[in-house]
Formats: structure tokens, sequence, C-alpha cells
């Protein structure tokens, strides 16, 4: 329904203009459904193309028709609301304006129910800031209507409105914080800005890339030009990692806003905003070619190929029946092999079948513990990934394999005649299968007990069990050598 501006001018009270972009939800609309539209028809984008062509409007429009949207898992603004409540309360008509699609404003509105109207673009026009100024003069008259912003490009909108409302100005957020030490305020506020950055970059995360050490401890080299170079990559595998979450987190938002862990991530819950986001993304990336151009150019040549698989993981290979597992093996396999191009160390194929099937199996059990949650509490099938709850026993069955066949693969490595060549003691490393043996099986076990994490790399980087399996591990090849 479009607002009719004789009965607007008429009216008895000032109506309230409401932007819906970092405003009435605290994210960016337009942003988010660009990289949904790609993960949802990534190989289907001819159509899009020809969008473009028509213009932006048209784009918009082809965007908003073609990609799914779930106006009630946005995050609304709960100060926000509670002014346009209000403002309907008191009998003052309320309109949403957006730059966006009218597909997905009229979603907003039809799901919320306090507006009147709203302002939107639709295939023909596109309604920017400017274009904004002028369809509320035309329907409200110079000072004829109050509005709420959020940013520095709603000042042309501002001045001709007849207060400035601010989206984090409202009454009830200056009542809340009056309460408070303006200084504790401060540092609360920037304390919860960086939580959320550090949550979204995933830096915690940061210790899977520990993986680019491997190869220095197989080939024995404990140099110290070789123990630089390693870490210059473990530096360049962190920045790019995070870039690339950030990316799939907003390919994933609207998935990650029905799940129920996933929903609190700073994009799908906009604690950060979109736009910073993907700012910060090509940032880090930039970043970490750079440091890797620096270190050898074959290193430079895994980190790239690493950042296209990664990104096509994002928006298509993750939704395909266990493509996605093979994906994510070869995804960590490769900082096994960023590790043995960056300190120039030939790589062993015994390491690389032995890692493949390790991380195979690590996917495998990730997937598991997915669809474990969402029978639990549940959920219907995920409609990002290509599997269904009744495939859990199979996805279980093919991680067992998978896990025990990479034990055959060490022990015919210890076999082999390359072993004797680098260790003095290779019959000591027979005392690591069983050891393997005992992890991996209580991997799989804590995931049928839904008692491991979803991402079964980091519980086990941090899981006391795991750590001292690990040492042990170490311990044997050090008396190996």
């Amino acid at each position: 329904m479009r607002p009719a501006p004789q009965l607007a001018r008429a009216a008895a009270t000032i109506p309230l203009v409401v932007d819906l972009d970092r405003a009435l939800i605290r994210s960016n609309l337009w942003l988010e459904s660009i990289f949904a539209h790609l993960g949802q028809n990534a190989v289907g984008l001819g159509e899009t193309a020809r969008a473009l062509w028509s213009g932006k409007a048209a784009l918009k429009s082809h965007i908003a028709a073609t990609t799914s949207f779930d106006a009630a898992q946005l995050p609304y603004d709960g100060d926000v609301l509670n002014v346009v409540r209000a403002s309907v309360a008191s009998g003052a008509p309320v309109y949403l304006v957006s730059s966006c699609d009218e597909h997905h404003v009229r979603a907003v509105v039809e799901h919320l129910g306090l507006f009147t109207g709203w302002f939107a673009s639709n295939g023909s026009e596109d309604l920017t800031q400017a274009a904004k100024a002028q369809r509320l003069i035309d329907a409200f008259g110079s000072g004829g209507f109050d509005y709420i912003g959020s940013s520095a490009d709603d000042y042309p909108i501002w001045v001709i409105a007849r207060k400035r409302f601010a989206a984090r100005e409202q009454a009830a957020t200056r009542a809340r914080l009056a309460e408070l030490d303006d200084e504790t305020v401060f540092l609360s506020s920037r304390t919860n800005r960086a939580r959320a950055w550090m949550k979204l970059l995933r830096v915690h995360q940061w210790m899977k890339n520990a993986l680019v050490f491997v190869p220095l401890a197989t080939a024995h080299r404990f140099d110290l030009p070789a123990f630089a170079a390693a870490i210059a990559a473990f530096v360049a595998f962190s920045l790019a990692a995070s870039a690339i979450y950030i990316v799939n987190d907003l390919a994933d938002i609207e998935a990650d806003r029905k799940h129920p862990t996933k929903k609190n991530r700073p994009l799908a819950a906009g604690t950060v905003p979109t736009a910073a986001a993907l700012y910060a993304a090509g940032f880090l990336v930039t970043a970490a070619v750079a440091l890797a151009s620096r270190v050898t150019p074959e290193f430079a040549a895994v980190l790239i190929f690493y950042l296209v698989l990664t990104t096509a993981y994002s928006f298509y290979l993750k939704r395909k029946l266990l493509v996605d597992v093979i994906a994510l093996a070869v995804l960590y396999t490769a900082r096994v092999i960023a590790g043995a191009a960056a300190v120039a160390v030939p790589l062993s194929a015994w390491l690389l079948v032995f890692s493949i099937l390790i991380f195979t199996m690590l996917a495998l059990t990730k997937r598991y513990v997915e669809l474990a949650a969402r029978i639990d509490a549940d959920l219907p099938d995920p409609s990002n990934r290509d599997y269904r709850k009744s495939d859990l026993s199979v996805v279980a069955a093919l991680a067992a394999g998978a896990a025990f066949n990479a034990v055959t693969v060490f022990a015919l490595y210890i076999s082999s005649d390359t072993v004797h060549h680098l260790y003095r003691r290779p019959d000591a490393l027979w005392l690591i299968c069983p050891i393997l043996m005992y992890w991996l099986s209580r991997i799989l076990m804590l995931a049928h007990r839904r008692a491991l994490d979803d991402d079964p790399v980091l519980f086990a980087l941090k899981d006391l069990n795991s750590l001292v399996a690990f040492g042990l591990i170490a311990e044997i090849l050090a008396i190996a050598i």
C-alpha cells in the first residue's frame, strides 16, 4: 500500500517516518540480499547480470524476487520499535522508508503490522537518499514529519524533518544510560563492540592454522628461518580465514537467524554493521595476500587457491551433498600444503593422504553434530545444506570409515622405507597408532552423545584429553627422531 499524501497532510498528528536499514533493523538489508542471492543462485547468475545491465532499480527488484527472505527473523531495534508503537498508540501515522525493493519493505510492513504505508524502490525507480527526501517533501511537505534515521547519509532528510531523531538517541535509551556513569557506558560500549568484532573474525579459530607448522615437524626443520616463515604463514592464513568467515556469515545470514545458536553471530544479530564487515573482509584479504607474497611464491599460490576454494564453498559447494565435506577436507589440508610451501620442504604423499582422511572424518563429524542438533531441537532439514535428518546414521558410518582408514595409512607409512631414512627409532612410531585409534573413536563417541561442539577441530584444540593425546604423539615423535 502506498501512502496518500493528502490524507497525511490532513492528519491531526504529525506523521513519523522510519528508515529501515540500521534504524528499524540493526543491519543493511540491501547488502544482505546481495550475498543471500549469490549463495542461493550461484549457478544461474545470467538473469542477474541482465538485470544489472538494466540498472540498479531492476537489479534490486530481481534480487528481491528471486531470494528467500523472512522478515520475522530480522534483528529489529527494540528502542526504535518502542517509539513506533508509542506513535501508533498516540494516533500518529507511521511510514517506513527504504532504498530496498518494495518486495522486502512490504514484507517487513506486513510482518510488524504497525505502519500506515511505505516508500521503497521498485523495478523502475531506485530510491536514493535524494529521491527519499523529495518523496517525503511531496508527501508531507518540508518540516511536516518526524524522522528516525541512523547515519550521516540521512542528513538530507533530517534537515527537512520537523524533528531529528537518531536511532540510538531515543528516550528509552537515554533514560537507561542516564542511570550509569558516562565513563562506564563508554568503556562498556567499546568492550561490547570489540567482543562482537572478535566473534565475527573468529579469532579463537586461528588455532586451526597451526596446521602450517606440521610440515616443519615432519621434515625435522627446526632452524630459525624456517620458524619465521611458518609464523608468517600462520598470520597470513589467519587473516585470510577471518575474511572468509565474514563472507560466509553474509552468505548464510538468513539460515543463521533460524539456527538456535548461530542466530547470535554478530551479522545475524546486527551487532556489527554489514557494510563495515564487508570493508574489513576486503582489508583482511589484501593484507593476507601481501604478507603471503613476502614468504614464498609457492605459499602465496596456495593461499590464493585457499581463498578461491573457500569462497566457492561459501556460495555454492557447501550446498552440495558430500562435495561440501570433501571441500572442507581439502581446505584443512591446504594449510598443511601451505606450511610445506612456506618452509620450502617437499610434501610427503603419506602426509597428504593421511591429512585428507583425518579432515574428511572431522568434516563428516561436523555435519553429524549439526544434524543431531536439528533432530534434538525438532527442527526441519537444513535449508542451506543438502542433507536430511534421516542421513544421520550414514554420515556417522562414513566418518568412522574415514577415521580408521587414516590409521591404516599411518601404519603403512611406518612400514615404508621412507620412515627409516627420517627416523633413528622408527619402531617407536607404532605407539602412535593406538593413541590415534583412541582419539578418533572418542571424537565419534562424544558426537553420538551430543557432547561435541559443532566444530570438532576447534573442540580438539581445547579438549584436555585431546591435548594429552597430541602431547604423547609429539613425545613419541621426538623419541623416534
